[in-house]
């Protein structure tokens, strides 16, 4: 059994997908609040983390933040809001998908499934180092160094550089990213990117790196270009 945190204040919402979850093969620990769940977290193990946004005592973005800093745990946000802005928010703080309510039980397994999956595969490829002049990636630990110096980035942001350092030269759209890095399923748009990406080029202008960067290539989207 793959063992999942599931905070809901709502104690329907934490049957519903109770129901669907432990079928599927996940023990299901349960929290009412955003302490709640943070505590339990700390006290036992979990491979996955389902939060609500709209929690008392702490709101989920507070809690997913809390987790980021000291785990990779795939998480997924679950909410009523349906807005960009909080969509982009719960991605850009280090969630791993995001939900909106109301959904099906086995949309959301789906999504679970998913993105174990896609960590599964990252995982497969990631013993390894991908080095582009002074920048030098290590995937295992979602690690990302410029000249020896350590780069501190979101689960996201390190995955769009590795995409770009693997592909040095190659541009890609923002609709080629947004599928690549968020899924087919993702209902945001291209604003993601263009924020992700100015908030990468923000972290990585800190150490310099005149051999390498990450330009706008008009009409098309963004790439990594070497310096000749």
């Amino acid at each position: 059994m793959i063992p999942m945190l599931i905070a809901d204040d709502n104690a329907a919402i934490v049957d519903i997908l109770k129901t669907f979850a432990v079928p599927a093969g996940f023990a299901v620990t349960a929290a009412k609040d955003g302490e709640e769940a943070l505590r339990l977290f700390h006290e036992g193990h979990f491979e996955v983390v389902l939060l609500d946004v709209m929690m008392p005592k702490m709101d989920g973005f507070s809690v997913c933040r809390a987790i980021r800093a000291e785990s990779n745990v795939p998480i997924l946000m679950i909410t009523a809001r349906g807005e960009d802005y909080d969509r982009i928010m719960g991605l850009d703080i280090g969630a791993d998908d995001y939900i909106v309510k109301p959904f099906s039980g086995a949309e959301v397994m789906a999504r679970v499934r998913a993105v174990l999956r896609r960590l599964e595969r990252s995982a497969e490829a990631a013993q390894r180092e991908i080095t582009c002049g002074s920048l030098t990636l290590f995937p295992d630990e979602i690690r990302a160094q410029i000249g020896g110096a350590s780069v501190s980035l979101t689960k996201k942001e390190f995955d769009l550089l590795c995409l770009f350092a693997e592909n040095k030269g190659r541009a890609f759209s923002r609709e080629h990213l947004l599928d690549r890095l968020w899924g087919w399923d993702y209902e945001g748009d291209t604003r993601t990117v263009d924020t992700h990406i100015k908030r990468l080029r923000a972290k990585l202008a800190k150490l310099p790196h005149d051999d390498w960067d990450i330009k706008t290539v008009w009409g098309v989207g963004y790439a990594l270009e070497v310096a000749p």
